[in-house]
């Protein structure tokens, strides 16, 4: 069963967020944090396909502060409107998205240990989630664009962190990620032929084989701290 919610953030704003149900008793929990194209069919995709693997699963709107109900595509377009949705939130007064983030967790802390995954700018926010929050045992970033900047590097990481990266990823320097390894040499950091966003099957950079991969990483490294 998968359907939006509403949840409350501790200053008392009110945001969706998208959840769905695992059959029988959840073996976990999973928060999905979304690119900056929204809650879009394809990151309820990504929530409904870890609930049929057993985890209850939810993607909070982290745009909701700014608009709400943003569902785009990945035109030109999409990308120029998702791009100015991302600076708007990170100019947010502090700690801005986060307590929605951190809400999300509480909601779930009851059902089982929980682990965020995040894709793009969801991939930063699950980093920043894994250095700032509370109550969270992984964190899965996918091509986390910006967590490989010398001010996110400096964070440290409070939960088991394995990031998945892109060798061809236009936005994200493989000096940057050379640069995360050596400050953080406990982050498991993997590697895939492919370009940004190489998850997606919306889009054109979709890999099948690299998604394939890091999503089996991405389950045993689940599987081993959710347990």
């Amino acid at each position: 069963m998968a359907n939006f919610i509403e949840l409350t953030a501790a200053d008392g704003f009110t945001f969706a967020a998208y959840e769905a149900r695992p059959v029988g008793q959840p073996k976990g929990v999973v928060v999905v944090l979304q690119e900056i194209f929204g809650v879009n069919a394809h990151i309820r995709a990504v929530v409904e396909a870890y609930a049929a693997m057993g985890f209850l699963a939810l993607a909070p709107a982290t745009f909701h502060r700014v608009q709400s109900g943003i569902e785009l595509g990945y035109t030109p377009a999409d990308i120029t409107s998702g791009v100015a949705l991302k600076a708007a939130v990170e100019a947010l007064p502090a700690p801005g998205v986060q307590q929605d983030i951190q809400a999300a967790i509480n909601y779930v802390a009851s059902v089982g240990k929980v682990g965020v995954v995040g894709y793009c700018w969801g991939g930063l926010l699950a980093w920043r989630a894994a250095c700032q929050l509370s109550g969270l045992s992984a964190a899965v970033p996918y091509y986390g664009g910006g967590m490989t900047v010398a001010a996110e590097i400096a964070r440290q990481p409070k939960c088991p962190v394995l990031a998945h990266f892109a060798q061809t990823d236009q936005s994200i320097p493989l000096e940057g990620v050379a640069a995360l390894r050596q400050a953080h040499p406990q982050v498991e950091v993997q590697m895939y032929p492919a370009l940004h966003g190489f998850n997606c099957d919306h889009r054109a950079a979709y890999d099948a084989a690299s998604a394939t991969l890091a999503r089996e990483r991405t389950l045993a490294f689940l599987a081993q701290h959710l347990a």
